[in-house]
């Protein structure tokens, strides 16, 4: 029988990717989510029945393991941006990663992989980075050769980020920006994922590894970048930090006194705490060519998600290609 694999959080940006490759290595793949059927969409990633979404809340020891019984490895892929409600930081990120991790081992699971992210540090003035930091220090605890993976900022069609401010770039002149000058290293969904089969099948060796694309740039060079591709001539204007507090404080309120019906989706105090850090691969740090995977540059994928932005859509290369025509 094919073995096993258990993605927590497998239909979500960077999960769905993983658990199409690992249906292509040929395992059978079980997707543990908190809405399977809002997860039935990875069931095409295989032949009938290999991909399967479960029932799983990460908070729940008893749903975590029984997510995991007869699992021959384990993918920990569950993260948040902002708290919401019982999902906090320390909640999902590090109590729940600990969880994963300690009912894996018991269980006699052989491999594990977790998602974190760079920028986690046990000392970080931001929740999310803290709490970062204690759920992978807590998975090496309890499975101490766990594959470890940390991105940059993650790009890719369902993106989170391009997609945030193409849509933003649509509603007037200017395109503001927090942290203007803080640095990225985009990284491309599928090769994290490619980095995460490499855990699980048992070619990567384990320990930490910081993943960052072949560019680094400021977030102000990443939205020029992003303007050129969806062709609109935006002025790229940056927030200082002190008022960025204000208006995050200010959301947060909101969020706080509308007792979670109303959902911060702005930005928060600990976004902007965050943006305050560079988000670049650390000098010295295991990275791609310890996984001997070559990253993918960014230009090379943007185009081909990001066109729905353009002013012209589908229609923009021939609309050019006719002006072009005309001109002669």
């Amino acid at each position: 029988m094919s073995k096993l694999v258990t993605i927590y959080g497998g239909s979500g940006f960077v999960g769905r990717y993983i658990a199409r490759r690992m249906a292509k290595e040929g395992w059978r793949v079980r997707v543990a989510v908190r809405r399977p059927n809002e997860a039935i969409f990875v069931r095409p990633y295989g032949v009938v029945g290999q991909v399967e979404p479960v029932l799983c809340n990460i908070r729940d020891d008893a749903s975590v393991a029984l997510a995991l019984a007869g699992a021959d490895a384990v993918v920990n892929c569950v993260g948040i941006l902002a708290e919401s409600g019982k999902n906090g930081f320390d909640s999902v990120q590090a109590e729940g990663a600990a969880r994963v991790a300690r009912l894996a081992a018991e269980a006699g699971v052989g491999r594990l992989v977790q998602i974190s992210a760079i920028g986690a540090d046990p000392d970080s003035d931001s929740a999310y980075a803290r709490s970062k930091a204690r759920g992978e220090a807590a998975v090496l605890e309890h499975f101490p050769t766990a594959v470890i993976l940390r991105p940059s900022v993650i790009f890719g069609p369902e993106d989170g980020f391009f997609n945030r401010f193409a849509a933003m770039s649509r509603l007037g002149p200017v395109l503001p920006v927090v942290g203007a000058a803080t640095r990225f290293q985009p990284v491309y969904v599928d090769d994290v994922a490619r980095a995460a089969v490499l855990g699980v099948t048992g070619a990567a060796a384990p320990g930490i590894y910081e993943l960052g694309g072949p560019d680094v740039a400021s977030f102000r060079d990443l939205m020029r970048q992003m303007l050129e591709v969806i062709q609109r001539r935006k002025l790229v204007l940056n927030i200082p930090f002190p008022v960025a507090r204000l208006m995050g404080a200010g959301f947060d309120l909101l969020q706080t006194m509308s007792l979670g019906l109303i959902s911060n989706k702005m930005i928060t105090r600990d976004q902007v705490r965050n943006l305050r850090h560079d988000n670049i691969v650390s000098e010295g740090a295991k990275g791609f060519a310890d996984l001997g995977l070559q990253p993918t540059a960014l230009q090379s994928v943007l185009p081909e998600y990001l066109w729905p932005y353009r002013p012209s859509g589908q229609y923009a290369e021939i609309k050019n290609s006719a002006r072009n025509l005309r001109a002669r």
